[in-house]
């Protein structure tokens, strides 16, 4: 199996961790301090996980998911992510990060934003309209009835093939929202992004739905 870097400890960062390592990965994951902080959360995931700084979890994954906020000044490793796909769990959030003009006016998501602050990267928007525990709890196997989707947006055919591979692996189908200048369909208040169960006919249903003038 592969080794996924995270960057990023917080609820979503760890609980994908967590995903990762029962299916069989082993990741390397930093947060914005010293990797000596991770001490506790790196014992309780078990001996696939190993903290670094975030340019040595991006240097170590064989794919990188970065779950922290984009800033419109990087504050990614960019050399070390270079040629790597870049699994991208942010939600733009305006009471949060400030306001962006640029997205706030649809002139570009923030995931285009991302993609152009990693120009040697495969950038995809994954895992946004989801809640953190919902990752394991809500997973099942492939022919449930009860099986539910989730989004992928990327302008790289390739990228969105990893991160359907990485759902199937944890328990949900796939549905391609491509490419990043669609993903602002599962932005917040959109109706894909409803923290509720959807199918793939319901996700894709919600994304046919979505109003880009609906507020954040």
């Amino acid at each position: 199996m592969a080794t996924i870097g995270i960057i990023g400890a917080g609820e979503v960062g760890s609980h994908i961790a967590r995903a990762a390592i029962v299916s069989g990965y082993d990741v390397v994951i930093a947060n914005s301090r010293e990797a000596s902080t991770l001490s506790g959360l790196v014992a309780e995931l078990g001996p696939s996980a190993s903290a670094s700084t975030a340019a040595g979890a991006a240097a170590a994954g064989d794919f990188v998911l970065v779950a922290v906020p984009l800033r419109l000044v990087n504050d990614m490793p960019v050399e070390a992510l270079a040629g790597k796909v870049v699994i991208d769990t942010n939600n733009y959030m305006a009471w949060r990060d400030g306001n962006y003009p640029i997205v706030d006016s649809g002139e570009k998501t923030e995931h285009e934003l991302r993609q152009e602050q990693l120009p040697a990267s495969k950038v995809v928007k994954a895992f946004t309209h989801i809640q953190a525990p919902r990752i394991i709890a809500w997973g099942r196997s492939r022919g449930s009835l009860d099986r539910l989707a989730l989004a992928a947006s990327s302008d790289f055919p390739e990228a969105v093939e990893i991160v359907a591979r990485l759902y199937a692996q944890f328990g949900f189908d796939t549905v391609d929202n491509s490419p990043l200048s669609e993903s602002w369909r599962t932005r917040p208040g959109q109706p894909a992004w409803k923290q509720e169960r959807q199918t793939r006919s319901k996700l894709i249903a919600n994304l046919v739905g979505a109003n880009r003038t609906i507020p954040r």
